[in-house]
């Protein structure tokens, strides 16, 4: 597994412990309460660091669907295996774990020729791949965003960014995903997670990612198990 997962869990859980020994006083919560707590805690610590590697809506989607407490950790386990079968089974692919949600991102150059949203030929293969890993793991909820770099209007990267995330979920239908567990948006260069100042900077700003997250069956399984 590669070292970002590990290093991103390692700092999810700190600002888990931080927030639960704070309750762990006040015996007369209930387990709701206190995942309540521990999601609000960790909340602003977790958005801090997604929204600075991945982009803000990538932040709102994990933190918006996190239920926190020991059902959190129970999608943590799931996300952590999903992540670890990306990581081995996709080539291209960059997979951070933050918590109970994924950031699977590609580099734009990887799945699409310069200012085009045709899908690349050797691309298809690596979207196949995830589309394997990702009906295997299907509790999930996937949204696919396409960022762009600064070069260009803003009118023009937006829609761009639009078609390469909507080419990348029509793919992924045509494979097999259900429909339902999809959506994707076009945030042109408004999300940048490196400096446009650079070549290397603005490389890594044209991107396509998918944010997965636990779908309301997984919530509702985990939380039956942190009841038990």
């Amino acid at each position: 597994m590669k070292k970002s997962i590990h290093t991103r869990a390692i700092a999810i859980t700190l600002a888990v412990a931080v927030s639960t020994m704070g309750l762990a006083a006040c015996d007369s919560l209930t387990k709701t309460q206190k995942g309540v707590g521990i999601g609000a805690a960790a909340g602003g610590a977790l958005g801090a660091l997604i929204g600075k590697k991945a982009g803000n809506t990538a932040a709102g989607a994990i933190i918006g669907a996190a239920v926190g407490g020991t059902a959190g950790g129970f999608i943590g386990k799931y996300m952590e295996r999903q992540a670890e079968e990306i990581e081995r089974e996709v080539p291209g692919a960059k997979v951070e774990q933050y918590g109970e949600g994924l950031v699977v991102q590609f580099d734009s150059k990887v799945l699409f020729d310069f200012d085009s949203y045709a899908l690349r030929e050797e691309s298809k293969d690596a979207i196949a791949q995830l589309v394997e890993v990702l009906n295997k793991y299907d509790s999930t909820e996937v949204v696919i965003e396409g960022h762009t770099d600064n070069v260009g209007s803003d009118a023009y990267n937006e829609k761009l960014s639009r078609q390469r995330a909507k080419a990348v979920e029509d793919y992924a239908i045509s494979l097999g995903v259900d429909r339902r567990r999809l959506s994707s948006k076009g945030l042109g260069e408004s999300q940048p997670i490196a400096s446009n100042e650079t070549e290397a900077g603005r490389q890594e700003n044209r991107r396509v990612q998918f944010v997965i997250v636990a779908n309301e069956a997984l919530k509702k399984e985990a939380e039956e198990q942190a009841s038990l």
